[in-house]
């Protein structure tokens, strides 16, 4: 965990600055993901200050990657056609020095998704982000999760994201009741968020998205750029259940919650642990 106090406030200053980078500069993050998530995703990096694109096709996603912030590769809704425009994205952004993320939705149910993550897993992501039985699963080792749910509980997975992390050089964020964000040394845990979350389809996957555009303006810092992401999610999504009725209403508060962020708000109500 993050040594001290001080760390922690560091941290989230740190992430303030990324949060108004984002605001700011408005990167292009080029999302090939689920069909369930696309129009979410979508709005919710507009309601950050991003600039969404879904290019997915083989015959222009690897082009198009040269010319993102950053790419945000989603398996949920996966088929070989889709699998072979991932691939090739994916390398074209590590030869444009693009930072990607991967999400490795419910790798462990398939031997097709299974092969498609290793293979994924070779080209180099800046960052993973998952939920707990995902993530366990990630590092070799026996989760409960059923499909696309996590039956396992973030501190569970905690180890397995540090060896992760440590073996492929890479950011993981485990993302759960509390989450977890490690790059193999540092690590530290996010408070915040809503019971109401796991309710309305998508969230993990867009906030897989926002880490992304994080990552776009984070200048070669991914472990900073998923702390700034998921504290705004967590913040957000915290003021949006205060006022739900339910999960309907939470989603549209959250998207308010989103784009309604102060300027201080990563270290006024920092959710970092």
């Amino acid at each position: 965990m993050a040594d001290s106090l001080s760390d922690n406030a560091a941290l989230a200053r740190a992430s303030q600055d990324l949060y108004a980078a984002v605001r700011r500069d408005a990167p292009l993050v080029q999302c090939l993901t689920n069909f369930v998530s696309m129009n979410f995703a979508a709005n919710v990096l507009l309601a950050m200050g991003a600039s969404p694109a879904m290019v997915h096709a083989t015959d222009e996603a690897p082009e198009f990657a040269q010319i993102a912030g950053a790419v945000v590769i989603n398996i949920g809704t996966l088929s070989a056609p889709w699998l072979e425009s991932m691939l090739l994205t994916a390398d074209a952004a590590c030869q444009a020095g693009i930072p990607w993320v991967l999400d490795p939705v419910a790798h462990h149910a398939t031997a097709f998704r299974r092969d498609a993550v290793r293979r994924l897993l070779a080209l180099r992501p800046a960052i993973i982000r998952g939920n707990a039985s995902e993530i366990i699963a990630l590092a070799g080792g026996q989760s409960t999760g059923k499909g696309v749910d996590a039956r396992d509980a973030v501190a569970q997975a905690e180890q397995s994201a540090r060896a992760i992390a440590a073996a492929h050089q890479t950011v993981v964020a485990v993302t759960g009741e509390t989450d977890y964000v490690t790059d193999g040394q540092r690590a530290v845990r996010i408070t915040g968020g809503s019971p109401l979350m796991p309710r309305v389809t998508a969230t993990g996957c867009a906030l897989t998205a926002l880490v992304g555009a994080f990552a776009a303006v984070s200048k070669g810092d991914p472990y900073t750029a998923a702390v700034a992401a998921l504290s705004c999610f967590g913040i957000a999504g915290q003021r949006a259940e205060v006022l739900a009725e339910g999960p309907g209403s939470f989603a549209w508060r959250f998207l308010d919650g989103l784009a309604a962020l102060e300027t201080d708000s990563l270290t006024r109500e920092s959710p970092l642990r």
